[in-house]
């Protein structure tokens, strides 16, 4: 699997590559398997609200794994960057 990951603001916020989830810079944060995320060590910390298709969207209880803090990307058309 590979793709994007966007909070629920839209804001891309990771990179999936396999089961792996890296940050903007390039640092792996997580392991993705199905829609559950876990922490390096194996701890269940989130999961996704669609983990089809090459975007998936965090819900609003997960956003809190990722900082979107200093993310230049703006929102899609019609959202307010909160």
């Amino acid at each position: 699997m590979t793709g994007n990951i966007f909070n629920s603001n839209g804001i891309r916020v990771a990179v999936v590559q396999g089961p792996d989830v890296f940050d903007l810079t390039g640092k792996k944060l997580y392991i993705l398997k199905g829609g559950n995320i876990y922490r390096l060590s194996g701890e269940l910390v989130g999961h996704l609200s669609d983990a089809r298709g090459s975007g998936k969207r965090l819900d609003r209880s997960t956003d809190r794994l990722f900082a979107a803090k200093g993310n230049s990307q703006a929102p899609p058309p019609g959202r307010a960057r909160p």
